[in-house]
């Protein structure tokens, strides 16, 4: 097991939640001159009627493509999160939105599959499962999410908010790598274990040939830089249905509960509630975000729910990972979990 770095890190990305949670820095709103072009290259991919997946030259934005060159450089080497917010949402529907999103999306990275559906631009909502379910993933239920990345270490994470719920469904975010300076004062004997290799369950997702469960640290480090791998604690626990020897240990379980101890301490993290067409961006390898539980409106037509992409960042732009994480970081290069045959129609 590699040493867990000792100096306290100091990145822009290791904050508090006091230092920045009425701080607007990290909002970026869109002004009129952003929206006309936003409104123009929906235009122009409707007049021609492209279809996701189609290219960033597909949705020109002559200006605010470099702006969204700055905010993915402040995604990867600032804060590492951003709120876009300015979007008309009832301008759109939700087709438009779609389309709206994913060019925008292009624009900063590869979007790559989230599911073994094989879906490029996810749906975000609840399919009435529950996390109790080994094959259901937590995005599927209204149910809290603990504090966690998600399962592939793609680069970016981004959401865009068609409706909200009735009550609840708050965003929260906090820093692996604050986490990282806390557990190295408070408990340097877990911080060492969570460098070690756990096992988690694709819970349904592997790709065929494929084992159902994979192996990584959850903290590692290249270049003297830190990345987090942190799942949600049901993907540990339901490892053990493939064999009682992938079941977490004592010590790593106890790991496991103070990185969530930590994320969810008020003084740690940021909460945020999103509006209809607010566009969150998030560092998969250094923040860790969660969800408060939801509950939706009855009429059909008003349920919460956000449309997610995985997005692939430019090698020069994104964190470097350790060679851990290489094989995982592999599904990534081609393209995300690929489509299982099981659940195309599902």
């Amino acid at each position: 097991m590699p040493e867990s770095p000792r100096a306290i890190i100091t990145e822009p990305s290791a904050w508090i939640g006091p230092q920045i949670q009425h701080d607007e820095s990290w909002i970026h709103r869109f002004d009129d001159e952003a929206l006309a072009e936003l409104d123009a290259a929906l235009a122009q991919v409707k007049r021609v009627g492209a279809r996701i997946p189609f290219g960033a030259h597909a949705f020109p934005l002559p200006r605010l493509a470099t702006r969204l060159q700055a905010i993915l450089n402040d995604v990867e080497n600032g804060m590492g999160f951003k709120l876009l917010r300015g979007i008309p949402r009832g301008r759109y529907s939700d087709e438009e939105c779609e389309l709206l999103y994913w060019g925008l999306g292009s624009h900063l990275g590869v979007p790559i599959s989230q599911n073994g559906r094989g879906h490029l631009l996810g749906h975000v909502r609840d399919e009435g499962r529950t996390q109790a379910d080994p094959n259901a993933r937590a995005y599927q239920t209204n149910q809290r999410m603990d504090f966690h990345t998600d399962m592939l270490p793609m680069d970016l994470l981004a959401l865009f908010c068609l409706r909200t719920a009735k009550r609840g469904g708050a965003s929260k975010l906090t820093s692996a790598l604050t986490i990282h300076n806390v557990l190295r004062e408070e408990r340097p004997d877990l911080l060492q274990a969570l460098y070690g290799d756990f096992h988690i369950d694709w819970r349904g997702e592997e790709p065929e040939g494929e084992k159902p469960l994979f192996t990584l640290p959850m903290f590692s480090e290249r270049d003297g830089r830190v990345t987090a791998r942190i799942n949600s604690l049901p993907y540990y626990e339901s490892a053990a249905r493939h064999g009682a020897q992938y079941a977490p240990t004592a010590e790593q379980r106890e790991a496991l509960l103070m990185v969530q101890e930590i994320a969810n301490r008020p003084e740690l993290m940021l909460s945020m509630d999103f509006h209809e067409g607010d566009i969150q961006l998030v560092n998969n390898h250094t923040m860790l975000h969660a969800r408060e539980a939801y509950e939706d409106y009855p009429e059909p037509g008003r349920e919460r729910h956000l449309l997610r992409m995985w997005i692939a960042v430019d090698d020069a732009k994104r964190r470097p990972l350790a060679d851990a994480l290489a094989a995982r970081y592999s599904w990534v290069r081609r393209g995300g979990i690929p489509v299982h045959r099981a659940q195309v129609t599902s």
